[in-house]
């Protein structure tokens, strides 16, 4: 058996003779059969943090070419794929997972705010001087007697009630009860399940429904992905286009959207032209980008946008809806 040159501790800050690795002879800072680094000296926490966000949150250096072309010129980042010039910017499936998880973050934090300044309001009768009252101690005292006057549960009325609506009261509960007594023979799990979120109070059952949605949310979207690609697919038969390369495009577009909608919720209140302005690019820039990479007339291509759009929207729709009754049930 041949001996394999052993990189002692002393040799960790300069490049090993032997890939620690793969064992295979090396020259440089790389091997040139696995790819391991041949510096292997423990990282400082600078590298720690370099390697963390270049990895997982894509916050490198050639993520900001990425941004000026996926922003700026759409479809081009995909042409630019198709055609092998991959090395200057950030690979689709990273793009399209780092904006999706900053939006669904921006989009959580940003809700919670509004609850919170939901709760600084009178609501039921409280006193107004409680709302319109600025800073110092008496802020304080003012607040707690408002809280005071805000029957339990009050506050989150209006954040629950565009969540979950009852014309009646009891009538949810009503309803999953029945749901639940049709399920049990089928299925026992699921009619507990079921009958337990009908005997949560109103307030916990949109507590509920709010938290399932950011939960499974992203992930139903994600697994979406490749529907968009299959109704381009059918969308653009006889064009020579793979189904991975629709793919492609279905990530750097939605990695795209998910961007816009997140620049939208982060824009503060009195710059509506600016909200304004980045949806009318939203709404613009799937077909921009479809003409751009696959070619065809601007009739036609409105025409294919449309039907991607009802489609697209359809699929969304029942992917959010049975990731919600998902988390709900389990």
């Amino acid at each position: 058996m041949t001996g394999m040159t052993v990189n002692s501790e002393l040799d960790l800050h300069h490049a090993a003779s032997n890939c620690p690795n793969c064992g295979a002879t090396v020259s440089g800072h790389f091997c040139h059969q696995c790819g391991q680094e041949t510096v292997l000296h423990p990282p400082s926490a600078r590298e720690f943090m370099h390697e963390f966000i270049g990895h997982y949150v894509a916050l490198e250096g050639k993520l900001w070419k990425s941004l000026g072309v996926l922003l700026f010129r759409p479809g081009r980042l995909t042409l630019e794929y198709i055609n092998g010039r991959r090395v200057p910017y950030v690979q689709p499936l990273r793009m399209y997972l780092t904006f999706s998880l900053i939006f669904f973050a921006v989009l959580k934090f940003s809700m919670h705010d509004v609850k919170l300044r939901g709760e600084e309001r009178p609501q039921h009768g409280a006193p107004a001087v409680a709302a319109q009252a600025k800073g110092g101690a008496g802020q304080g005292r003012e607040k707690t007697a408002a809280e005071a006057a805000v029957p339990p549960g009050a506050v989150h009325a209006s954040k629950t009630d565009a969540v979950l609506k009852e014309d009646n009261p009891g009538e949810v509960g009503e309803v999953a009860r029945r749901a639940s007594a049709w399920v049990k023979p089928h299925n026992a799990h699921i009619a507990d399940r079921i009958e337990y979120f009908g005997e949560l109070p109103f307030e916990e059952k949109g507590a509920l429904l709010i938290e399932s949605f950011y939960h499974y949310a992203p992930y139903a979207i994600f697994f979406m992905m490749p529907f968009f690609a299959l109704y381009l697919k059918v969308l653009y038969l006889g064009s020579g286009r793979r189904y991975g390369e629709h793919l492609l495009f279905a990530l750097h577009t939605n990695a795209f959207a998910f961007l816009a909608m997140t620049l939208m919720v982060l824009i503060p209140d009195g710059f509506g032209l600016v909200t304004f302005l980045l949806w009318m690019w939203l709404a613009f820039y799937l077909p921009a980008a479809m003409r751009k990479v696959y070619g065809g007339s601007r009739k036609l291509t409105a025409l294919r946008w449309l039907v991607l759009i009802l489609l697209h929207q359809l699929t969304i729709g029942l992917a959010i809806l049975g990731a919600v009754v998902f988390g709900v049930l389990h």
